[in-house]
């Protein structure tokens, strides 16, 4: 589970979930203490939802957070300023990083600093894809807005994500339906389907058969009381 390179990138439009997917990655690797985890929050676009924000709750299952570089009590605080540290982690070869990117080509322009330590064979590039956001609601919608990603960030996508949901209100028809996309986008760019990610009272009905590792997650995000 999740053999993927060392550097783990994962980008995607805003409101695919990527945020919610990078943190689920980032526990499930820790999980395996004998593996040094860091989270790098590379979002420099969007104030909301943002991996730095659970800094406090990761910190404590022993993931190392770099988000802003900007000293606030306001991890959400709106400046456009990543932490020299990123550069640390990526050097690091002992160090499993996963970079939680802006989700959109903007925001993707961020990863271009950090082009040179992006080897084949050292990194994995995985883009989500929501079949409900409309800008990747299409197959070919979501391979112009991937390859844009890929065109401004100077790294290639080596894995797709199915990432299709309703938040708390997803079923397995939203999963499939989003699958669907997802193999075709997959059989047109010759790009595997990675990850099957979805809540985990959802992932224990999908198909065994099913393209790519089925991938259970919690919502960390989102408080309790949000829907």
């Amino acid at each position: 589970m999740l053999n993927d390179n060392r550097i783990r990138i994962i980008t995607g439009h805003y409101g695919s979930g990527k945020t919610e997917f990078a943190v689920n990655y980032a526990v499930k690797l820790a999980n395996d203490k004998e593996k040094k985890v860091a989270l790098a929050d590379l979002d420099v676009i969007n104030p909301y939802f943002r991996s730095r924000e659970k800094t406090k709750e990761l910190s404590e299952l022993g993931i190392k957070v770099v988000g802003s570089s900007v000293n606030t009590p306001k991890a959400n605080v709106d400046v456009p300023a990543v932490s020299a540290a990123i550069y640390g982690l990526l050097q690091d070869e002992e160090c499993n990083a996963v970079l939680d990117v802006g989700g959109d080509p903007t925001g993707a322009r961020t990863l271009g600093r950090y082009n040179q330590y992006f080897k084949e064979g050292n990194y994995d590039m995985l883009f989500v894809i929501n079949a409900n956001r409309p800008e990747t609601q299409t197959v070919e919608k979501a391979i112009e807005y991937l390859r844009r990603i890929e065109a401004v960030s100077r790294a290639k996508v080596t894995g797709l994500i199915n990432n299709t949901h309703l938040l708390k209100s997803t079923t397995i028809d939203d999963v499939l339906r989003g699958q669907k996309l997802a193999e075709e986008v997959s059989k047109e760019i010759n790009i595997p389907v990675k990850y099957v990610s979805c809540l985990e009272h959802v992932a224990d009905k999908l198909p065994k058969d099913i393209q790519g590792e089925v991938f259970p997650m919690k919502l960390f995000m989102r408080e309790d009381w949000m829907l």
